[in-house]
């Protein structure tokens, strides 16, 4: 390919299927032109496995095209949303992100491909638009431990600095993230259609949803009870995923709660350490709404919001299809109480679930947070073998509990080596550490340095590897489950 083809051809081929919707769903806006972007990181094994040109990613044109600078064949769009924010609903949009468009991999499947930070939009209530380096990073870093904790989340493709400062408390070095995703799509975006659209908005949006994320569709007879019934399922696996590695998202809104199920938005996010259901590292959530122990609980009322939009296409008579909505989202708690005791019995060496084994683990859970033990490495310990380093291993009551659990697992069909085996594979032995991500972005943001980045990244990308050499304070906690705070970087 000679430098004219190349230079006509995109760096990515993007299809455009979301402005097929009502026009009022969305706005075209092409993105602020930034004076000097550089690429920052580019996540070369996700492209990989996407199936898109490295080396083009990797060149000028790339960072032009990360950037924003373009050139695009048809023109991003900002997506039109609402959501309650804290309890309280207002309408919405992509304040500062575009859709480039949707992304289609060798093997067919369809991603949209966003930037985050591109400037200002008509949803932008105000705000500049912009992103800072440190927010983008973080996003980073925290989407790909996730992807590699096993965990539905949205990827992170690349971050490029823009050239341009932007005032926050003070001013921070401008930066933007291109996301991939398998759906934007947003509880918010359904109460969006609900409350400014028409029937007829409300059922082309279910109906691009469906063909979108859940096709085919076996029940023909009622297609928005499946949507209704994907969706519930989804949310209460990922919700039951994220309480077993101890991940707390900040803000549930429903405007951060994906149709698909994926993990969204990174602000105001972390690992719990200290094992305590009230955990609440975001510095908005003064109320603990979005606590550790209160996820699932807030999903639950995100899946109403979001029954509720869909009422006037389950059944053409209201009262029938509130009880339809209802009977579904009934199924929510059943669905991720099964999930997360499944989950926490392998977390313990259990290969099948038996009646009395909630009393096990809440008694586990108990002694945890009456003896502020660490999350992860309780976990990791128990994995091991080596439940005498806990801190608590010489109290009475762990040594009960530890007989209880030695007598279960015993009573098993199962080798030692397999039950080893299956904890290994759900009891991750590294996490991001909050310190260790705030290291990571200090050197990166104060000193343009990514070498202890790279090498958190390094470690996070095999977080269930028993034989690893990791450095000792990626294992051993400090103290910061009770002073720590995130911030939105809004």
């Amino acid at each position: 390919m000679n430098e004219i083809e190349k230079s006509l051809n995109p760096i990515i081929k993007l299809e455009h299927t979301y402005t097929s919707l009502p026009n009022h769903l969305f706005t075209k806006q092409m993105p602020a032109h930034v004076p000097s972007p550089k690429l920052i990181v580019l996540n070369t094994k996700l492209a990989q496995t996407l199936g898109m040109d490295v080396t083009r990613l990797q060149s000028d044109a790339g960072t032009q095209f990360f950037s924003g600078n373009g050139p695009f064949e048809e023109p991003p769009i900002a997506q039109a949303y609402a959501g309650h924010q804290f309890g309280y609903f207002t309408k919405l949009g992509d304040g500062r992100a575009l859709l480039l468009g949707e992304y289609i991999t060798p093997h067919g499947e369809k991603y949209d491909v966003q930037l985050k930070g591109s400037g200002r939009t008509p949803y932008s209530r105000g705000g500049d638009g912009k992103a800072a380096l440190g927010p983008m990073l973080r996003e980073y870093i925290i989407s790909e431990a996730m992807d590699a904790l096993g965990i539905p989340t949205t990827r992170s493709l690349a971050v490029v600095t823009t050239g341009e400062m932007i005032q926050r408390e003070v001013p921070l070095e401008g930066a933007i993230l291109t996301r991939i995703a398998k759906s934007h799509i947003r509880v918010g975006t359904f109460q969006y259609v609900a409350k400014w659209g028409t029937i007829n908005d409300l059922k082309a949006l279910a109906d691009y949803t469906l063909e979108r994320l859940f096709n085919p569709c076996p029940n023909q007879s009622n297609p928005y009870l499946y949507l209704l019934e994907q969706v519930v399922k989804r949310q209460a696996s990922l919700i039951a995923i994220w309480q077993l590695v101890g991940f707390i998202h900040g803000v549930m809104n429903t405007d951060n709660m994906t149709i698909s199920g994926e993990t969204i938005d990174y602000g105001p996010c972390a690992f719990m350490d200290i094992y305590d259901p009230k955990t609440v590292f975001s510095s908005i959530d003064r109320e603990g709404r979005y606590a550790y122990g209160q996820q699932p609980i807030m999903a639950g009322w995100d899946l109403a919001r979001f029954a509720e939009t869909l009422l006037p296409l389950l059944h053409s008579d209201a009262k029938e299809s509130v009880k339809i909505a209802q009977e579904t989202l009934n199924g929510f708690k059943q669905q991720y109480d099964t999930f997360w005791i499944e989950g926490m019995c392998a977390k313990l060496g259990l290969q099948e679930t038996q009646d009395d084994d909630l009393d096990l683990i809440q008694s586990l859970l108990h002694l945890m947070e009456t003896y502020k033990a660490d999350y992860t490495n309780t976990f990791r310990l128990l994995t091991l073998g080596q439940q005498a380093s806990l801190d608590f291993s010489q109290a009475e009551d762990f040594k009960t509990w530890e007989t209880k659990w030695q007598n279960r697992l015993n009573a098993q069909a199962v080798s030692k080596e397999n039950i080893q085996k299956l904890m290994m594979t759900h009891n991750p032995v590294v996490i991001p550490r909050n310190h260790k991500v705030e290291e990571a972005l200090a050197a990166a943001t104060n000193h343009h340095n990514y070498k202890i980045m790279n090498e958190l990244l390094k470690a996070l990308r095999s977080p269930y590897d028993y034989t690893g050499a990791y450095a000792e304070d990626l294992l051993v906690v400090k103290q910061t489950s009770c002073g720590y705070k995130t911030f939105c970087g809004t």
